[in-house]
């Protein structure tokens, strides 16, 4: 059901249902930040709060209100919510906790919260356990607590399911204009998707950033992604559970399901939301968002007065995502134009300090380096605390570059604490992007580089977890062959007396496999290269169970993995890597999700170690790429057909060869 949350949002009324100071504060932040709508106090005691006559009852009320705090315990919730609905309210925030963040120590928490979305109805709500929110933009705060906005024209979003981050988001001194704060709680009926999609149409905002403990109705978030692309709005997300410790920490916090951060990386770049690993960085990204949107090249340009700045701006940019290209003829030719012989010329660039004051001369130096093949131009600039007036030739120096480069131009404070908030504001004035954080500023634009069209294809839902068998080898191949996965050619033998018969009817050299064992090559359950003959002796050595003897794939020139896991928060995770003996060594992989297209399948594969030596290392001959993608498809094709029931495939190793692609070991979990 799409609920209009519109008026819960933006409202024209507030009604505060409770007392105490947690709901005088809802009166008191509205009217601090100039809320022109009626605000009314429900409390059944005659009371005036924060200079408002409280009414004794909802029914005194002679108007549905468009936003309801309620500000009461979480039985009488249910009956207010039900009420309200009834009454035609625009929606309501519920403050009180216990319901299903609660129910590993409360029983009853989620037949309440239960309860509590069938009293709500059609209306919306936001929680339970939940602060509210703050619109910025109109000065409406259903919010409980202290906070740090300041009323803005535009701006950007934060969405959390954490109600104290959404506190310290608020209270930023970064120069971020933060036109809203969501605090999702537990999302018992109004997602975050949800939330975020309702946002969107607000023209006012320019970004949304997401804090993530869990994704849920995995439609809503593809829907929010295609719908911001369309309208231009980027998005960024800060998703917890990267640590076991993380994922129990959001079961317990909100009942979210983390799922496999595999799975929520994948899900992310298939949906083109920029993902961030810190709230500085989140910050920050979503200033610059804000500023001069997504960038378009995964290049930088880094300028300053100091050949340490210099140093430390080169190395936090490596392994970022981003690049600092070497200066283009151009560059070079207008750079010695403008700082003669004495600078050595480079990216990130020493202009040294002797054309210091002069703006017109720095603005010289600087523009070369703001080219159009740079996403990015860092100024790196720390102004002191004590006093920064010769600092304001680079101030101006800054603004004149952006303006007449037109090219995305950040001043970058090595240390946050050396940005100040008065010429961080000028400089956002001019349209210059003030970053604090070297570290932060690097990995914000990395990220920015990273939003780009969500896949047009839904991920295929996997369903919970059920109770699945491991299939026999044997079995699990002809399976997978069934959807055009290339095997060797081999016979399953359930006894030893039997062996002889079978491998005189493959080519050596063979493959002779113990079945039915977890890891049989540590177990001894693996020989490699005999001949027809030798297979029975050798089966002596072996443990004594059935048996897999196969047609040995010889060439190889890589091994690779191939493996898919239901996870059920994110749907089926397709994971590619280095196979055989380096699987564990390297841990080399990438993971999509299903269904992926096969262009993606090769994209993923071009970002493995393992690559040389599929393209081909040292003169040696490269593996057949066509082949890789097909045997890739063919297993995504059993997955999709199977989706009701498979829980895993893994093929290690697919061996690669220069005209195949074959797998020579196989795993299926399913039902």
């Amino acid at each position: 059901m799409s609920r209009d949350l519109s008026r819960l949002l933006r409202p024209n009324s507030i009604a505060v249902i409770g007392g105490g100071a947690w709901c005088a504060q809802i009166v008191r932040q509205s009217r601090g930040m100039n809320f022109t709508g009626r605000i009314d106090v429900i409390h059944p005691r005659s009371e005036v709060i924060e200079g408002v006559q409280s009414l004794p009852s909802l029914s005194s009320l002679d108007h549905a209100p468009d936003a309801v705090f309620v500000g009461v315990n979480r039985v009488a919730s249910i009956e207010v919510v039900r009420e309200l609905s009834a009454m035609g309210a625009g929606g309501a925030v519920c403050f009180a906790s216990g319901f299903s963040e609660a129910a590993a120590e409360d029983g009853s928490g989620a037949d309440l919260q239960a309860a509590l979305v069938d009293a709500a109805g059609e209306m919306p709500i936001l929680g339970p356990n939940c602060y509210g929110f703050i619109n910025a933009l109109d000065g409406a705060l259903l919010w409980p607590d202290q906070h740090g906005c300041a009323r803005v024209e535009s701006g950007v979003a934060i969405l959390t399911q954490s109600s104290n981050i959404a506190i310290n988001l608020s209270m930023q001194l970064r120069g971020v204009p933060i036109a809203y704060v969501v605090a999702c709680g537990n999302m018992a009926q109004t997602t975050q998707a949800k939330i975020a999609l309702e946002l969107l149409d607000d023209p006012r905002v320019t970004a949304i950033g997401l804090h993530i403990e869990g994704f849920g109705d995995l439609a809503d978030w593809h829907a929010l992604a295609c719908r911001a692309y369309e309208k231009g709005i980027p998005l960024i997300a800060l998703k917890v559970g990267r640590s076991n410790q993380a994922q129990r920490a959001a079961i317990s916090h909100t009942a979210s399901l983390a799922g496999s951060d595999a799975g929520a990386t994948a899900l992310l770049e298939r949906l083109g939301i920029g993902r961030v690993t810190s709230l500085p960085v989140f910050l920050e990204t979503l200033k610059l968002l804000h500023m001069v949107g997504p960038l378009d090249a995964p290049t930088l340009s880094s300028i300053s007065c100091s050949g340490g700045e210099a140093s430390l701006a080169a190395d936090t940019a490596v392994g970022s995502g981003v690049s600092l290209p070497p200066l283009t003829d151009v560059q070079r030719a207008d750079l010695s134009a403008a700082l003669g012989p004495m600078v050595a010329l480079s990216n990130p660039l020493d202009y040294h300090t002797y054309i210091w004051r002069d703006v017109q001369r720095m603005t010289a130096a600087w523009l070369p380096m703001a080219a159009p093949h740079i996403g990015l131009t860092m100024i790196i600039v720390d102004y002191p605390h004590t006093d920064a007036t010769d600092w304001v030739c680079a101030t101006e120096a800054a603004l004149a570059v952006r303006a007449q480069s037109g090219r995305p131009v950040a001043v970058v404070a090595t240390l946050p604490e050396l940005m100040p908030l008065d010429v961080a504001a000028k400089l956002a004035a001019g349209g210059v992007v003030p970053m604090n954080g070297l570290s932060e500023a690097i990995a914000a634009a990395a990220v920015a580089t990273t939003i780009c069209k969500p896949d047009e294809l839904p991920v295929l839902f996997s369903g919970a977890d059920r109770e699945v068998a491991l299939m026999q080898e044997a079995t699990a191949k002809a399976a997978l062959s069934g959807f055009g996965v290339p095997v060797p050619k081999g016979v399953a033998v359930d006894q030893r007396a039997g062996l002889d018969a079978a491998a005189a009817t493959l080519e050596g050299p063979l493959v002779l496999k113990v079945t039915g064992l977890a890891h049989k090559s540590e177990a001894g359950g693996v020989r490699l290269g005999l001949a027809p003959e030798e297979v029975s002796a050798t089966a002596e050595h072996m443990p004594d169970a059935g048996y897999l003897i196969e047609e040995m794939v010889q060439g190889a020139v890589a091994e690779l993995l191939i493996g898919v896991l239901r996870d059920p928060a994110h749907g089926f995770v397709l994971t590619l890597g280095a196979g055989g003996i380096l699987t564990e060594l390297w841990q080399d992989t990438a993971s999509l999700l299903v269904p992926a297209h096969p262009q993606a399948v090769e994209k993923a594969l071009r970002r493995l170690r393992i690559w040389p030596m599929i393209e081909g290392y040292r003169g040696k001959p490269g593996a057949d790429l066509d082949a890789i993608i097909a045997a890739v498809m063919a297993v995504q094709d059993y997955v999709i057909a199977n989706a009701a029931s498979v829980s895993e495939v893994e093929i290690n190793p697919l061996m690669c060869t220069p005209d195949a692609a074959v797998a020579v070991d196989a795993l299926l979990r399913q039902a």
